[in-house]
């Protein structure tokens, strides 16, 4: 495979250089290149969200974009949503005791996030329909639900 030459990309704020090849998943450069290892390899075919991050603020699925399409854009990682877990949603996270195995937390609340950035206040039935595809398979769902509802109030 051919490498392409030393790329840029802003990652959690600060920008970076990789050298990739051009079809290499964003999220190998992520864990791999970057060690970042809070986004989380799932299902490989972005279906289930285990490896969503922000991509110019709206919510992706690092598994199915190739580098080459992110080169001078903005990334967002969990890492990079809160350095200290203040972030609303992570509090929340951890009042609703939302985690058992924790393993698509980080791309739950990613997902969430892009959520509230774009509606602040949205209802039971908002929340439902933007995190469906975000598969939980200890099934948090519920306390998913009262995280987000928690966040929205609490901001």
């Amino acid at each position: 495979m051919q490498t392409e030459p030393t790329n840029q990309i802003t990652i959690n704020g600060k920008q970076v250089r990789v050298t990739v090849p051009p079809d290499t998943p964003l999220l190998w450069v992520i864990r791999e290149h970057l060690q970042l290892t809070g986004t989380k390899f799932g299902c490989g075919i972005a279906q289930c969200g285990a490896c969503t991050v922000h991509l110019d603020g709206e919510p992706v699925r690092a598994c199915a974009i190739p580098w080459e399409s992110v080169i001078g854009r903005r990334v967002t990682t969990i890492e990079g949503l809160s350095s200290d877990g203040s972030h609303p949603l992570q509090k929340a996270w951890i009042a609703e005791q939302v985690p058992q195995c924790g393993y698509c937390q980080s791309g739950q609340i990613m997902q969430a996030a892009a959520l509230l950035a774009h509606t602040p206040k949205p209802s039971r039935e908002q929340i439902v329909a933007y995190m469906d595809g975000n598969i939980c398979r200890c099934a948090t769902y519920g306390r998913i639900i009262k995280a987000i509802e928690r966040a929205a109030a609490d901001s």
